[in-house]
């Protein structure tokens, strides 16, 4: 396996990066995840400039987009593999030990890892744990993702793929890794980037592809609806058949459906929209 590191490619072993690294130290960081398939990246484009909204969200410099690009070029040429997760991560570089950083430059690494198709449907649970709205790294795809390894491995201890989470006030927010739409009365709805969520990439085109409204909702919507779906970059749209243990549906509803079917079309028509 070949990583980029820092301006080279480089054996998996022998990449490298310091302890005193911002990013390891205090999660000083941001990250992209890409769907890689047969060496092409999906939707390169919009992920450098969310990684570039994260950055300046947490104060870094600008990434160089040509080197972003040219690192996940090498890596996907260097690691070929019918479908894989690539991801770029941008830290705040060598720093001192506490939350201020150094004068290093930052650091960046571009890595490939297989990965398999994900089922049509999936099971997820809800958790008592929230998300901040309000936070200083709101909506930012930050490093510092100890809140989401806590709640994901609740999921998987009770059978789940996911946990969702509500917000300070309630209101439904996302999952710990994809964004969520709900059907309710025969509408898609999925929250609002004021509710905290992450503005996923694919959820992005879901609510332009299948016509999706940003609603603000209640986390008992989840109960109410007729339908509910996740999307992310791996799991493109994925349908929801059984919350907390409920089961809501043996398979895609008519919504869901549509939803997977006209991402499949439009995502295979353009790999850059």
């Amino acid at each position: 396996m070949k990583i980029w590191l820092d301006g080279a490619l480089r054996d998996a072993d022998e990449a490298k990066v310091s302890v005193f690294d911002h990013g390891l130290t205090v999660g000083d960081g941001v990250f992209e995840t890409l769907k890689a398939q047969h060496g092409e990246a999906f939707a390169l484009t919009r992920h450098l400039e969310r990684l570039t909204r994260s950055a300046r969200g947490l104060g870094l410099p600008d990434p160089d987009a040509d080197e972003v690009r040219r690192a996940c070029a090498a890596v996907l040429a260097a690691n070929p593999m019918p479908l894989g997760r690539l991801r770029v991560t941008y830290t705040g570089g060598v720093s001192p030990l506490g939350s201020d950083r150094g004068d290093a430059a930052p650091t960046l690494i571009a890595a490939m890892a297989p990965s398999a198709r994900r089922p049509d449907t999936t099971a997820v649970v809800t958790v008592p744990w929230v998300r901040n709205e309000r936070s200083g790294v709101t909506g930012l795809k930050t490093t510092s993702y100890a809140e989401n390894v806590v709640a994901l491995a609740a999921a998987h201890r009770a059978g789940a793929s996911e946990a969702l989470l509500a917000n300070t006030v309630g209101r439904l927010c996302e999952g710990t890794g994809s964004n969520v739409f709900v059907v309710l009365d025969g509408e898609l709805h999925t929250p609002p980037l004021a509710s905290g969520c992450l503005a996923g990439i694919t959820r992005d085109l879901v609510v332009e592809w299948a016509g999706a409204k940003e609603t603000d909702l209640p986390f008992e919507a989840l109960a109410e609806a007729e339908e509910v779906f996740l999307t992310s970059s791996l799991r493109d749209v994925q349908a929801v058949v059984r919350i907390d243990g409920r089961d809501t549906g043996s398979g895609p509803g008519p919504v869901t459906a549509e939803a997977v079917r006209a991402f499949a079309a439009r995502s295979a028509a353009d790999l850059d929209p």
